[in-house]
C-alpha cells in the first residue's frame, strides 16, 4: 500500500491531467452515446422530459461557462471591487429570467427564441431578425469558451494553444452532433459534478492554508495566518506598494458601474442557449423549480469567486515582485512556454518588476529603484488555472482545476451550437426557407450547420478580440440590446406588433454592435474619454436596450394593432391555468 501510496504521489501534474481530464472525457462521451437523440425533439429540447434538479445541473454548467469558471476570477483579481459587476450582473440577470420570462417561454412551447419571436410577431420578417440576433450573440459568446479551451489543453497537456482548441472542438462536435440537447443535458449534468469540485477543492485547500478557514467565501475576509494581518488589507497594501489602485475601493464611474452591470443582467434574460434549458422539463411548474435549483448550483461558484481572485492575486504578487528571474518556481517557466506570461528584463538587473508603470505619480518612485517599466505581462485569464500550481498545492488538484475549467468551456460551448444549430435549421430552413423538409432531414441540416459553426468557433478561437469573461460581456450586451425588449413585450404587452419588436431589436443590435467595433477595433480603441457618457463597450448594451424598448413603443403607436388571436395568445401565456377570464385591457 505504501509503495502504490508513493507512486500516487510521485505522478506529475502532466500524467495526472492526462489521468483525469481523460477519464471526465470518457464520461461525457459514454452519457452522450447513452443519451443521443433520435427525434428532432429529442435534438432540440431533450424530449422534454429532464427532471427539474438534472435540469438545474443541467442549466447551471450550460449557464457557468470559461467566463464564469476560468476569466471570472482572473478579472476579478485584476480589477478589484470593480469586478463585483460581473458577480452582480450575472447572477442577477439569471434571477431575472428565471422570475420573469422562463416559465412564460416554457408555456409558449416553442423550441426556440426564434420561434417564440416569429409566432407571437406573426411575421417571417420578425423570425429572420431574431435569428440573426441569436447567431450575432452565440458566436460572439462561442468564441470566449473555445479560448478558455485554448488555455487549459495549451498550459496543462503542453501543446499550442491552437492544438488545445482543435482537441477541444473535436469533443465538442463529437457529442454534440451525436447527442442533441438530449445529450447535451445529461452530459451537462455531468459537467457541472466536474467544475464545481473543481472549483471549490482548490479553494477550500488554499483558503485553509492562508487564512486558515475551510471556507473560502468567509475565509478571504479574514486574517493571514502569517499574523500580518487581514488578507485585503494586505492586498490593498502591495496594491499601493506597486502603483496600483486599492483593490478593495471602486475607481470608475458609477454610471458605468451601472450600464455594465445592467447589461450583464438583462443579457442573461435574452440569451437563447440559457432560455431553451427550460423548454426541456415537462411542466411549466418544472421550469420554476429547476430555475431555483440551478440558482443554487450556481451560487456555489459565484459565492467563492472573489475568494478565489483575492487568494490568486495575493499569492501571484506575493511571488514575483522584485525577485529573481532565475528563482522563479517552476509553474512560471510552464506558462512562459503558453506565451501568456510573459517576462522582459528591462533594466537588466534579473529581477522581476511588476508594477503599474502608467501611475505618473509613482513613476518617479519607480525610477528612482533602477526600474524601467514594468517586466511582467499576466493574462487575465491564466489566474485561475495558475492559482493551485502558485500556492503549491498537490499535482492531483491542480489536474483537477484543469478538467474543471475544460468542463465549464465545454458545456456551454455545446449549448451555443445548439443555439446555432437551432437558428439554422429549424428557424431558417424548416420554418422559412424549406417548409416540406421531412423530420431526418432537419436532423441532418441542424448536424451538418454544428460541423460548420464548430469550425467557425474553432477559427475565433485561434483569434480571439479579447480576454474570455470582457467577449462574453459583448455577448451579454448583444443580447441585451436585441432580444431582451422583444420578448419581455411580447410576453406583458398585448399592443407590441410586429413592426415595433423588428425595428427595435434593429436598432438595439446595429447600435451596440458599432459601438463595440469602433471602441474595440475602430478609430475609438484606446480612447476612453471619447465614451458615450463614460459608458465601456461592455456596458453599452444598456443603452441599446433602451434605443429598442423606444423606438419599439413609438413604432407600434404608429402602425395597426396585433390581430385578435395574437392578443389572446399574450394573454393565455401570461394568465395560469385555472384563473379567471383576463380583463380587456392592454
Amino acid at each position: 500500500m505504501t509503495i502504490l501510496g508513493d507512486i500516487i504521489l510521485g505522478l506529475g501534474v502532466q500524467t495526472w491531467t492526462a489521468i483525469i481530464v481523460g477519464l471526465t472525457f470518457l464520461l461525457y462521451i459514454g452519457v452522450a452515446i447513452w443519451a443521443r437523440a433520435g427525434s428532432t425533439s429529442d435534438f432540440y429540447v431533450a424530449g422534454g422530459g429532464v427532471p427539474p434538479i438534472l435540469n438545474g445541473m443541467a442549466t447551471a454548467a450550460d449557464w457557468m461557462s470559461a467566463a464564469s469558471f476560468i476569466s471570472m476570477a482572473g478579472l476579478i483579481s485584476f480589477m478589484g471591487y470593480q469586478g463585483a459587476q460581473y458577480l452582480m450582473g450575472w447572477t442577477g440577470g439569471y434571477v431575472l429570467l428565471a422570475l420573469l420570462l422562463a416559465p412564460y417561454l416554457r408555456k409558449f412551447g416553442k423550441f426556440t427564441v426564434p420561434d417564440f419571436i416569429g409566432d407571437r410577431y406573426y411575421s417571417q420578417t420578425a423570425r429572420m431578425v431574431a435569428i440573426v440576433c441569436a447567431l450575432f450573440v452565440s458566436f460572439t459568446y462561442i468564441v470566449g469558451q473555445m479560448k478558455g479551451v485554448g488555455i487549459a489543453f495549451s498550459r496543462f497537456l503542453e501543446v499550442e494553444f491552437e492544438t488545445g482548441i482543435i482537441i477541444g472542438t473535436l469533443i465538442v462536435f463529437f457529442y454534440a452532433v451525436l447527442g442533441g440537447m438530449k445529450g447535451i443535458t445529461y452530459t451537462q449534468v455531468a459537467q457541472y459534478c466536474v467544475l464545481i469540485f473543481a472549483y471549490l477543492v482548490p479553494a477550500i485547500f488554499i483558503s485553509i492554508q492562508m487564512v486558515g478557514n475551510p471556507i473560502p467565501q468567509i475565509g478571504f475576509g479574514g486574517d493571514l495566518v502569517d499574523g500580518s494581518g487581514a488578507l485585503l488589507a494586505k492586498l490593498d497594501l502591495l496594491h499601493t506598494d506597486l502603483g496600483f489602485k486599492e483593490y478593495t475601493i471602486s475607481h470608475t464611474g458609477k454610471v458605468n458601474l451601472f450600464f455594465v452591470t445592467a447589461a450583464l443582467m438583462l443579457g442573461t434574460a435574452g440569451l437563447p442557449h440559457v432560455i431553451v434549458r427550460f423548454f426541456t422539463v415537462p411542466k411549466v411548474s418544472d421550469a420554476r423549480k429547476s430555475a431555483g435549483w440551478a440558482l443554487i448550483f450556481i451560487a456555489l461558484l459565484y459565492t467563492t469567486a472573489p475568494a478565489v481572485a483575492a487568494f490568486a492575486r495575493t499569492n501571484l504578487l506575493n511571488t514575483v515582485n522584485n525577485q529573481p528571474y532565475a528563482e522563479m518556481p517552476s509553474w512560471f517557466g510552464n506558462w512562459e512556454k503558453t506565451g501568456l506570461l510573459k517576462f522582459e528584463d528591462k533594466n537588466g538587473d534579473g529581477n522581476i518588476q511588476y508594477y503599474n508603470d502608467k501611475n505618473e505619480s509613482f513613476a518617479a518612485a519607480a525610477a528612482a529603484k533602477g526600474w524601467k517599466g514594468s517586466e511582467l505581462t499576466v493574462d487575465r485569464d491564466i489566474m485561475v488555472l495558475a492559482n493551485p500550481e502558485i500556492a503549491g498545492l498537490p499535482a492531483w488538484v491542480i489536474a483537477l482545476v484543469v478538467a474543471g475549467g475544460l468542463a465549464a468551456a465545454l458545456s456551454t460551448a455545446a449549448g451555443l451550437l445548439l443555439v446555432i444549430s437551432s437558428s439554422i435549421s429549424h428557424d431558417l430552413l424548416k420554418n422559412f426557407l424549406m417548409p416540406k423538409i421531412t423530420e431526418k432531414q432537419e436532423l441532418t441540416y441542424a448536424r451538418i450547420t454544428i460541423g460548420v459553426a464548430v469550425m467557425v468557433a474553432a477559427y475565433f478561437g485561434i483569434n480571439p478580440p479579447g480576454f474570455v469573461a470582457q467577449v462574453v460581456a459583448w455577448a451579454f450586451g448583444l443580447a441585451a440590446a436585441s432580444f431582451f425588449p422583444a420578448i419581455l413585450l411580447g410576453i406583458f404587452y398585448k399592443r407590441m406588433n410586429m413592426q415595433g419588436a423588428v425595428a427595435g431589436m434593429l436598432v438595439g443590435l446595429i447600435f451596440t454592435g458599432a459601438y463595440i467595433i469602433y471602441f474595440k477595433y475602430g478609430g475609438g480603441a484606446g480612447k476612453p474619454e471619447q465614451w458615450w457618457f463614460g459608458i465601456s463597450p461592455e456596458g453599452i448594451g444598456t443603452l441599446g436596450m433602451i434605443f429598442n424598448f423606444i423606438v419599439a413603443m413609438i413604432v407600434s403607436r404608429f402602425t395597426p394593432p396585433p390581430p385578435t388571436h395574437i392578443q389572446e395568445l399574450v394573454e393565455n401565456i401570461r394568465i395560469p391555468r385555472g384563473a379567471a377570464a383576463p380583463a380587456d385591457h392592454d
